[in-house]
């Protein structure tokens, strides 16, 4: 007797289709073999798979079984398949017959407690899109996964708490109510900024420099002593940003749940992620990669902002690796038997301390300690940076004094409308992506702004890319007055 069932396998963030196909011969002794390139948690399902069977009340078949993942070139790993090696034997041995459901039709996956509990997966969201694109009519997944599954539109999804509701569903005896779906625009619209501007007290001119940034989607540096509030403005900074779309928010789920980062019952990451890995994190760690490539901090940023805080601690090659990404807001894991892309469209926010002992450098000596410090930090990547601010320390006066700056309300209108203003002329690319031959058409400089700038690349002997950067950044200033050209103020 034959049985098949499908599932999926997870590359990357990506599904692709997997067969679950269970034989079992009348002739041979007593065996289970699993083929088809599974890795060791898919080998031990077989005894998940056997004990749970037993505890929830059905027989395991004692003669030859073979169980294949097909396509059998394609690696598999994790215990996704319990499930539906579970749902392939019942089937196969008469257990399991066509009734309300067809199981041959539905999508299914889930890992197998003992004593037959369904357990959560990653790829949920991923396994809703497959069987979407397949014109499937929905899937079977764990309880806790399926208001995860219902973000997907357009298909039904069952979740199942134990491996007997599974059973009895399959066989029409009993209903399974499918999962509302998820009113993802109503979920973006009621969160909240974590850190608001307004709590932040002083630095006016770094609060300037993130909105100009947020307006133009341009990286930045932030430069400044201990203790001044850098960390804070980062974690404020994805609070004036656009909402998430649907479709980015999305995006950033499937991510999140190709590496288990979703919590039980959650449906859909709504606020732009903010990523701050440790300076001692290693560069798989940051761009992704692993024998099976998974992505890294900058793919978790990926539609958010990465903070890399004391920025010159960072490797030299954990840096050198950001500039993929930041170029093509993607990463790109190659391995002897494939490659796999990841999205990775971030805003850089980088912050540093003037020295290595942190404190403002003081006489020769001070500065040349700088230089040194400033020097690990190379000029491929500083260029890709758009905006450098100073962030000094605040003053008892200020701290002492109640907040009275802009808070994020007002600072996320501002960047709104800004963002519309240049929807209007070049469509959905924002200033920060902007190429030379794109700001020689969109960065419309008046006679005495194309004067200045001209004395300062000669003065300073700034070079084409610096000549780039600062029509970039005029360009979204002159957006947040909702001014066509380029002026000097």
């Amino acid at each position: 007797m034959m049985s098949r069932v499908q599932s999926f396998v997870l590359q990357g963030i990506d599904g692709l289709r997997c067969e679950i196909e269970v034989d079992l011969a009348t002739s041979g002794l007593p065996r289970t073999t699993v083929v088809g390139l599974p890795d060791a948690a898919v080998k031990e399902s077989v005894e998940r798979v056997r004990t749970a069977m037993l505890n929830s009340g059905y027989r395991f078949p004692q003669v030859r079984i073979t169980v294949n993942l097909a396509p059998a070139d394609v690696r598999k790993e994790g215990p996704v398949y319990d499930l539906p090696i579970a749902v392939a034997l019942l089937m196969a041995d008469g257990t399991i017959q066509s009734g309300a459901a067809t199981p041959g039709e539905l999508l299914m996956g889930g890992e197998l407690a003992l004593d037959g509990r369904v357990r959560p997966i990653r790829g949920a969201i991923t396994l809703g899109l497959l069987a979407r694109s397949r014109g499937a009519p929905g899937v079977l997944v764990p309880a806790a996964n399926a208001a995860e599954a219902a973000v997907v539109d357009g298909i039904r999804v069952f979740g199942v708490a134990h491996l007997t509701e599974v059973v009895e569903f399959l066989n029409g005896r009993t209903t399974i109510v499918p999962h509302d779906p998820v009113d993802t625009a109503a979920m973006i619209r009621q969160t909240t900024p974590s850190v608001d501007f307004g709590e932040i007290k002083g630095q006016d001119a770094a609060k300037r420099a993130l909105t100009v940034a947020a307006a133009g989607g341009h990286n930045v540096i932030m430069i400044g002593p201990p203790g001044t509030g850098k960390s804070m403005l980062a974690k404020a900074l994805p609070g004036i940003l656009p909402p998430l779309t649907p479709e980015e928010a999305l995006e950033v789920t499937r991510i999140y749940s190709a590496v288990g980062r979703i919590r039980a019952g959650q449906s859909l990451i709504c606020q732009r992620p903010v990523r701050a890995p440790h300076h001692t994190a290693s560069a798989p760690a940051v761009i992704g990669g692993g024998t099976i490539p998974g992505p890294g901090e900058v793919s978790l940023a990926h539609r958010g902002v990465l903070f890399l805080d004391e920025l010159p601690e960072f490797g030299r090659n954990v840096l050198e690796t950001l500039r993929q990404p930041l170029e093509d807001g993607s990463v790109t894991i190659c391995r002897a038997q494939g490659s796999v892309r990841f999205p990775a469209r971030f805003m850089l926010v980088a912050a540093l301390n003037p020295t290595p002992r942190g404190s403002n450098p003081e006489g020769d000596a001070g500065h040349r300690a700088m230089e040194r410090y400033l020097a690990r930090l190379s000029g491929p990547l500083v260029d890709r940076i758009d905006i450098h601010t100073e962030v000094p320390a605040v003053s008892f006066r200020q701290l002492s004094a109640p907040a009275n700056g802009a808070d994020t309300a007002t600072l996320r209108a501002a960047v709104a409308d800004a963002r519309r203003f240049a929807a209007d002329r070049q469509g959905p690319r924002v200033n920060g992506d902007l190429a030379a031959r794109d700001l020689d058409v969109l960065c419309d400089l008046t006679p005495e702004a194309a004067v200045l700038l001209g004395q300062a690349l000669n003065e300073l002997g700034l070079s084409a890319r610096a000549y780039d950067k600062l029509r970039r950044v005029s360009r979204t200033i002159a957006d947040l007055e909702s001014s066509e050209r380029v002026e000097v103020p």
